[in-house]
């Protein structure tokens, strides 16, 4: 029943998602809130480091690592699996008929309409990573003090380092090295 369900929840991840692995974001995010047994959502912060650093689609990595916590190698598989199938399926349909109707006005306006939506979906994985990232979990807006959902050592540390990745001098940098030192930085800090 456990693969049945991790088979489920990636493959409505990989049917939704358009736009890439940021677009799965408010889908894992949804996801932690419905299964908390399998992940929570702060450890969705700690995924979307590991994922970001590894090599692969960021969507992909996640599933893998959730399947692989939920259970075991097979889980791994089936999450990989049922992630990526919806886009198979829909690629291979698409790609037959796309030559044919490419100049189609209405396949064109459907594009059209696509890109909003992606947009949109980026936008809001964008705000999961800020949320999850800098923001104090659970904090409530204030007016009187608006800066107090901040986390402000993890502020720092993303102020740091954007500004690190723009000087000239340290642009030529491999980015695995700001990785590696950003999690250093937020080991010393205590993060």
């Amino acid at each position: 029943m456990t693969y049945l369900l991790i088979f489920w929840e990636f493959f409505k991840t990989g049917l939704f998602a358009v736009g890439g692995g940021l677009a799965t974001l408010p889908f894992l995010t949804q996801m932690s809130q419905t299964h908390p047994d399998w992940f929570t959502t702060e450890m969705l912060t700690d995924m979307i480091a590991v994922s970001e650093s590894t090599p692969g689609p960021i969507g992909v990595n996640m599933a893998t690592y959730v399947g692989f916590t939920v259970a075991g190698v097979p889980g791994a598989i089936i999450a990989t699996c049922s992630l990526v199938l919806p886009s198979l399926i829909i690629i291979t349909i698409i790609a037959g008929m796309l030559e044919k109707y490419t100049n189609n006005k209405y396949v064109q306006w459907v594009f059209s309409g696509l890109r909003p939506a992606v947009t949109g979906l980026i936008a809001a994985a964008g705000y999961s990573v800020i949320k999850l990232s800098i923001m104090v979990p659970d904090a409530v807006f204030n007016w009187k003090a608006p800066w107090a959902i901040f986390d402000w050592k993890c502020v720092l540390i993303f102020a740091v380092f954007v500004v690190l990745t723009q000087l000239k001098w340290t642009k030529k940098l491999h980015p695995i090295i700001f990785i590696a030192a950003a999690a250093v930085l937020g080991i010393v800090l205590g993060l």
